[in-house]
This record gives structure tokens, sequence and C-alpha cells, in this order.
């Protein structure tokens, strides 16, 4: 014990940090036991762009189950096809999601994963400069209730990953029917206002609740590198 909190003491003056990979201390493990806990066996992964979630459930939480990802840019969407290809239990979709069938225009940023249908409010763009918008596309979006029977999932152990800049209370919005089925939700919410027309923190926990489900886990997400302020985080629910 104290040869490891002697190097802590050393590693820390350099940034870095030696510790025990546990549910308690790491929002990954955490992650990772809920998974497990809950016997999650399909994973929805709305706003996947080059599939940078669904590979950390494989890699890190080791994650063996199917996944079903969700990106509507096209230049985001081929390469998650190029990352999915080798995986047989992982599947990939071309549209978003949102509350009404419809074509919608998608602002494109600089960084791709912060591109969004809403537009960005200053906040955001002061704290990261590479999320500008830079172009924009023309995206088919659907409802999650839409398309769900064609899923065809069978499994009543669903986590729903929503990370869509701003879009997740739309997404919501669509999926009434489908929550009924969904036992787990990770949704990123935004603490401060970054783009026109998203759902606040507090509406978010409200909409939530309305559907059944309580908070079990926060995970930290985007912040203010000046500042040091918290944006944004990512907010686990389950029903209980």
């Amino acid at each position: 014990m104290n040869l490891r909190h002697n190097l802590n003491h050393l590693l820390r003056r350099c940034g870095w940090n030696i510790s025990r990979f546990s549910p308690s201390s790491h929002p990954l493990a955490k992650r990772k036991w809920l998974i497990q806990k809950y016997e999650i066996d399909t994973m929805l992964d709305v706003g996947a762009n080059v599939g940078q979630y669904a590979r950390q459930a494989r890699m890190d939480l080791g994650y063996r189950n199917k996944i079903i990802s969700f990106e509507p840019l096209k230049e985001a969407f081929s390469i998650l096809q190029d990352q999915s290809k080798f995986d047989p239990l992982w599947e990939c979709h071309n549209f978003a999601l949102g509350d009404k069938t419809e074509v919608a225009t998608i602002n494109v940023s600089a960084n791709s994963y912060s591109s969004s249908i809403l537009s960005m409010l200053p906040k955001h763009l002061h704290a990261a400069p590479d999320s500008r918008y830079i172009e924009s596309e023309e995206i088919p979006v659907k409802t999650m209730d839409s398309i769900f029977t064609d899923l065809h999932i069978e499994s009543h152990h669903i986590w729903l990953k929503i990370d869509t800049q701003g879009f997740e209370k739309r997404v919501l919005s669509g999926a009434e029917r489908s929550l009924a089925k969904i036992d787990t939700v990770q949704i990123e919410m935004s603490l401060v206002p970054l783009y026109l027309g998203e759902g606040s923190f507090p509406e978010m926990l409200s909409l939530m609740a309305k559907n059944g489900y309580s908070l079990i886990a926060l995970e930290n997400g985007f912040h203010d590198k000046d500042s040091g302020q918290l944006l944004q985080v990512d907010g686990i629910f389950h029903r209980i």
C-alpha cells in the first residue's frame, strides 16, 4: 500500500495515477459492472459516429453481444462500416433518429463527432473551437418506434445509448413505445446550453423519470479547458 501511495505521489506530479479498475472509482468499470449486472445482450448505439462507443464496449468493457449502431453522416458511416465489417454481432444503419420521419439538414463539424441538426451556441464553440461547423448534409431521420420491430430484437435486456449533440430529447420523444422494452438508457446531457433547442439537464431528468427510469450513474464528459467548468455529463438510467 505504501509503495503504491508513494508511486502515485510521484506520478501525479507528471499528470498520471495508478488505481484499481473498480466500479467504485472508475466510470468505465462502473459501466462494465452495470452491463454485466443487468445481463445486457443488445446495445443500441444512437449517434455512433465512427464507432468509438462500440469499440470501447468491445475492447475495454469486454461486451460480446449484439450492437446496433445508427450514424447519419456519409463519411463517418463509411468508417463505421469498416470498423464493424468483421464483427458479425455489430450491425450499422445510415440514418439519424429523432421525433419524426423526415429529411433534415445536419451541420457537419470539423471534428465530425460534434455534428448536429441543431445550431451550436457560442459556449460550445468557445470551449471546443474544432467543433465549428464547416458544411451541411441532407440526412434521413426516422423514429425509434417506426423501426424497432424491423430490428428483430428479442431481448428484454437492452442498453440504449444516445449521443446526438443536443438532439437526445427528440430521439426519446420518437421512442415512447420502444422505451417500454428498454431497461437501461445512457444519455449525453448538457449542464449549460450548448445547442439551440436542446433539452436542459432538469428537463432530461424529468423526462426519464416520467418514462419510469431512475438515475443510477453519472459520467463526466465535455468541459471547458480554460475555466474547468463541466459542460456535459452522461447519465445512466435504469428501471428500478
